[in-house]
């Protein structure tokens, strides 16, 4: 299975903007489906749909608890299954994250590292994370060797982070 994150435009099946119930019925493809908060579209708490593969992940955000607004891959784990992450060519997952970072620069993407284990492309809204609940192989900063997830919203969703003066 490949998975391709589209910024801004979605994910493999998942188009940014896609109706909740297709949303729904379209996790369901994949594996189990979870759905909280249905329909909210209150700030914090808004609507969010899980596939749960045997192997991966999908947590699918609806802001206002209609239409789909971004799209969070996890790591895929091993299994019977190949499943690649691919991002403009590169796989997302198997590529070492701070490889990865700079290939991205090298495509000219303005990337941003606000905190210790996330960067964020705005304007593009691609999110990485390297932030681990549980143990996995580490590169010479202490932090996971490879991004553990990946978020794709809408064009304007990391853009308060820019300091635009």
């Amino acid at each position: 299975m490949n998975i391709v994150l589209d910024p801004p435009r979605g994910i493999t099946g998942f188009p940014t903007g896609m109706p909740a119930e297709e949303v729904k019925a379209a996790a369901a493809e994949l594996g189990r489906v979870k759905v909280q908060d249905e329909g909210s579209a209150v700030r914090f708490r808004s609507m969010q749909v899980a596939a749960l593969h045997p192997q991966f992940e999908i947590v699918f955000s609806l802001d206002d608890g209609k239409t789909l607004t971004s799209s969070e891959v996890w790591i895929p784990r091993p299994g019977p299954e190949e499943i690649t992450v691919w991002f403009r060519g590169v796989d997302v997952f198997r590529t070492p994250a701070l490889d990865l970072v700079a290939q991205l620069e090298r495509m000219d993407l303005n990337m941003l590292h606000t905190e210790r284990s996330s960067w964020m492309v705005p304007h593009l809204s691609l999110g990485l994370w390297r932030s681990a609940g549980h143990e996995v192989p580490l590169d010479t900063d202490g932090e996971p060797l490879y991004f553990q997830a990946a978020l794709v919203g809408p064009t304007d969703f990391y853009d308060s982070l820019l300091n635009d003066d």
